[in-house]
């Protein structure tokens, strides 16, 4: 959402879009959902509108992105980056005792910034 208004893009649509990607992917420990936020940002503006059109520059732009944000944090999983199973009652305890939420806007902030530094020219 954050890719999209600095684009000036509102919708009431993109957070419910993205909601399933929160969490590593609605808990599983998968793909960080800051990063695929920021993928779906990058795709918002360069994603294909039919099957006919090219994916070339989105596929590069993501691409860039991943490799970016794995070597600023070292993984883009979430379960690795985050050290805490979210799917249990245990690890949601431990991230919030652990305060992991602060980590988790890092993430959101680098991945956006990232995101828009790929965006400048397009």
């Amino acid at each position: 959402m954050a890719v999209a208004e600095a684009k000036g893009i509102q919708s009431d649509l993109i957070p419910k879009i993205a909601t399933g990607f929160c969490s590593g992917i609605a808990r599983t420990s998968g793909q960080c959902g800051a990063l695929s936020g920021a993928i779906m940002g990058i795709s918002l503006l360069t994603g294909r509108s039919s099957p006919n059109e090219s994916v070339e520059e989105n596929y590069l732009l993501t691409q860039d992105l991943i490799e970016m944000f794995e070597k600023e944090f070292g993984s883009t999983n979430c379960g690795q980056l985050i050290q805490v199973d979210l799917n249990t009652e245990a690890g949601q305890i431990e991230f919030k005792a652990s305060n992991q939420i602060e980590n988790c806007l890092t993430y959101s902030e680098k991945a956006t910034e990232m995101a828009l530094s790929l965006l400048e020219n397009v």
